[in-house]
């Protein structure tokens, strides 16, 4: 089973929109498809009460120490890709990050949507985890776009073409149409540019998939323990940030 973490620090990134759009591209390709959601938030949650389909299911689990669990019993069951989202920094995203093969982290084109993605890397990092940026929300074009991909690719110190997600998410109002109306944007509106984007997003992911292939959970024999998180940006440690190892051309 892939597991998929949509992570930001900052609120208002899109994590659910993307969440949602991403497991119904997936389970329209074939998969098996699960959506855990460990924002209290409930904003999946309120997403299935509106919806007539009963999938993909919205599995609510906000606590820490039943992700590991639950995800082994979504394994078993036969599911093939769980996707988790995930609230601001807290136990429950750094457990969810723990256990993830690939973390996606939305932000929008701004510097300041950017510059909050610096304690979710961190957390990241220090698991050594695959992960890619999504510039979501972003105009149809313009230079924002094109500063903002260059300072995620700083930021991350690895060639941008590693780092960011493709294509770009361009903010839509069928997006929230879509949403309002219990479905996705592939369902909502199948012909349009947003599911296209959309699925061309879930093509990259089954590429970066193959990619780095399907590995077990970590255990915590194996991984490190992180007791502290960064108050803020300017106080991650630096050998969070510096340039890590890299296997099969993904970006750890």
């Amino acid at each position: 089973m892939l597991t998929i973490v949509l992570a930001a620090q900052k609120g208002g990134s899109g994590k659910s929109t993307l969440a949602i759009g991403l497991a119904l591209a997936a389970a329209q390709a074939g998969h098996t498809v699960r959506l855990m959601e460990t924002d209290s938030q409930g904003t999946l949650s309120n997403w299935q009460a509106r919806r007539v389909d009963t999938e993909p299911v919205v599995e609510p689990v906000y606590s820490a120490g039943e992700i590991e669990q639950r995800l082994q019993a979504l394994d078993r069951s036969g599911v093939t890709l769980t996707i988790i989202d995930t609230a601001s920094v807290s136990a429950a995203t750094t457990a969810a990050i723990r256990y993830a093969d690939l973390c996606l982290i939305p932000a929008r084109p701004s510097i300041v949507d950017i510059e909050a993605t610096a304690p979710t890397l961190s957390i990241i990092r220090a698991w050594n985890k695959p992960f890619a940026f999504v510039l979501n929300q972003t105009p149809i074009r313009g230079q924002r776009i094109n500063h903002a991909a260059a300072t995620l690719g700083d930021k991350a110190a690895l060639d941008i073409a590693d780092v960011l997600a493709q294509p770009f998410i361009v903010m839509r109002n069928d997006h929230q149409d879509a949403l309002s109306a219990g479905l996705a944007v592939t369902e909502y509106a199948p012909a349009s540019k947003s599911a296209e984007e959309i699925r061309g997003l879930w093509q990259w992911v089954e590429t970066k998939r193959n990619a780095i292939g399907q590995s077990p959970l970590a255990t915590a024999d194996e991984q490190p323990v992180i007791s502290e998180l960064p108050a803020s940006p300017e106080t991650i440690p630096a050998t969070y940030l510096r340039m890590p190892a890299r296997t099969a051309e993904v970006a750890y």
